[in-house]
């Protein structure tokens, strides 16, 4: 009894076997996607003898192709072909209603082959295996045209499907690796965004730095910051793009927009064409495909959308894009929510510390600077009856003043720290009512403020300078006497000068109630 002879479709019967060993071992050797794709289509049409071969990607989620990877086919045959197919017709889309290998000997008689597009090469035979990752199928692997002639045998059908095999398993394990990578780009981005922002950067530099680093992790066209409008809307307030962002900055959604409304729900927005979805309204949107628009919040707050575009034509957005992305805009709002939680801390240490100087200058230093000056007025008039009481006199006289001066001077530097360290009002009116706001936590009331003509257009910067300065040199006066219970602040301005006006009614050292300093300057050129 001898063994039985290996049959004619055994690929062990080959003197193929070590070109599929040899492929088998080089298409497990690539860890990136790209190149491993690339590889297992050259080694299979290698393998299978075919002059021409095809890997096409499958997309679950939209049941159509979206890469295909060729072998056989120069730079301008490629070139020459119109447009990607589909995948959903002919024989291609024969393959996904039916994922099984087929064979043809001549694609042009099949009645669903539905013909090739214009500049397509001429095509009989016909092999066509699905790849598998796990259970799902990622693509499939198309071989025409068998060199020499004929078509392709059972032999080539077993070979094919050995190595869409392990292609399957060296496709798996490229897609657990370039995920691993950019889950890590992505983590690498938050934490780069998160240190940017608690490093103190300004909210328009936030902002933008959040834009810019994710359009560079999605390779998208452009990464905009929206936020929401007083109207109801939302405005680009930030926008990166890779040259001049020109019209983006500014662009609005309108209220009621039906992508609006699901972004102010908090629900992300995944959208396959900018340029026809009906959804989007903006201006825009022809220049765009693509997109991940992604709400910013946390908390339950809503600071704003993320939005990443891709270029017209651009790669589609896959399942795990999604997902890193969305989890960077989680992280970003939070750091963003940090950020301007810490800015209000390190303002109110400022104000609280700026309050505290305040309070120590006026309980301590003028405290003793007014009893020091007490005391030398009364020792100026015990001197007044002694022999050289004049030159003593003069002395204590002067004493007393610079003291006096000294008090003044003081009590407007108090004021001066009660004011905001930033933000401040830019117009002559903002900083006029900043001034007499601070004063008003030492007086315990607000002062009365009266305008009377063109204010902010009048008054040069050095003016009102000049006019600030003599109004904190006013008030700090005022708070000086006793039993003040009002002040009014009256600004005058004309085409030819200013006028200052700042009445109190407390009670100077002669008794008498009320007393108004009065300046004036002059605003020709």
């Amino acid at each position: 009894m001898t063994d039985a002879a290996p049959g004619p479709t055994d690929p062990a019967d080959r003197a193929g076997l070590p070109v599929l060993l040899e492929a088998v071992l080089s298409v497990g050797s690539e860890l990136e996607l790209r190149a491993t794709l690339q590889h297992i289509v050259e080694s299979a049409t290698e393998l299978c003898t075919a002059r021409y071969g095809a890997l096409g990607v499958i997309d679950p989620e939209r049941l159509r192709l979206t890469e295909l990877y060729t072998a056989g086919l120069s730079e301008a045959e490629r070139a020459a072909i119109p447009r990607l197919p589909d995948g959903r017709t002919g024989v291609i889309g024969a393959l996904f209603t039916d994922p099984r290998p087929l064979m043809l000997e001549d694609l042009s008689k099949d009645p669903r082959s539905a013909g090739f597009p214009p500049g397509h090469p001429v095509m009989r035979s016909f092999l066509g295996v699905p790849i598998r990752v796990h259970t799902e199928v990622f693509g499939n692997l198309y071989l025409t045209e068998k060199r020499g002639g004929g078509t392709f045998t059972d032999e080539d059908l077993a070979l094919a499907r050995v190595l869409a095999s392990q292609a399957g398993i060296a496709i798996g394990n490229a897609r657990l690796y370039e995920t691993a990578r950019r889950r890590e780009r992505w983590i690498e981005g938050a934490a780069a965004v998160t240190t940017t922002l608690l490093a103190g950067s300004p909210a328009a530099d936030a902002l933008m730095c959040v834009a810019e680093r994710a359009r560079l992790l999605a390779d998208a066209a452009a990464g905009v910051v929206l936020q929401p409008t007083p109207e109801g809307g939302m405005e680009i307030v930030a926008a990166s793009t890779h040259g001049d962002p020109g019209d983006l900055v500014g662009t609005a959604i309108a209220p009621g927009s039906p992508v609006l409304v699901q972004l102010l729900g908090g629900e992300p927005v995944f959208i396959e064409d900018s340029a026809t979805d009906p959804r989007m309204t903006t201006h825009v949107r022809e220049r765009f495909g693509p997109s991940m628009m992604l709400p910013l919040q946390s908390g339950g707050q809503l600071i704003g959308t993320l939005a990443l575009p891709r270029a017209r034509g651009g790669r589609p957005y896959d399942a795990v894009d999604r997902l890193l992305a969305s989890q960077f805009a989680s992280q970003a709002a939070l750091a963003l929510v940090l950020a301007d939680a810490q800015h209000d801390r390190e303002q109110l240490a400022i104000y609280e510390d700026r309050d505290r100087i305040a309070r120590d200058l006026h309980d301590l230093v003028v405290q003793r600077l007014f009893a020091t000056e007490m005391m030398l007025e009364s020792t100026k008039k015990r001197s007044a009856s002694a022999p050289s009481g004049d030159t003593v006199g003069d002395e204590l006289g002067r004493a007393v003043d610079e003291l006096d001066s000294t008090i003044q001077e003081v009590r407007t530097a108090i004021f001066a720290l009660q004011q905001p360290p930033s933000d401040a009002p830019t117009s002559v009116r903002g900083r006029i009512l900043r001034e007499t706001g601070g004063a008003a936590v030492l007086l315990g009331f607000q002062p009365s403020v009266h305008f009377a003509g063109a204010v902010d257009a009048l008054l040069t910067e050095p003016v009102a300078g000049a006019l600030l300065s003599a109004l904190r040199g006013a008030l700090a006066a005022a708070h000086r006497r006793s039993q003040v219970t009002s002040i009014v602040v009256a600004v005058d301005a004309a085409p030819a000068r200013v006028r200052l006006t700042v009445t109190d009614d407390g009670r100077t050292d002669a008794g008498t109630r009320g007393t108004t300093m009065s300046w004036e300057s002059a605003l020709t050129a």
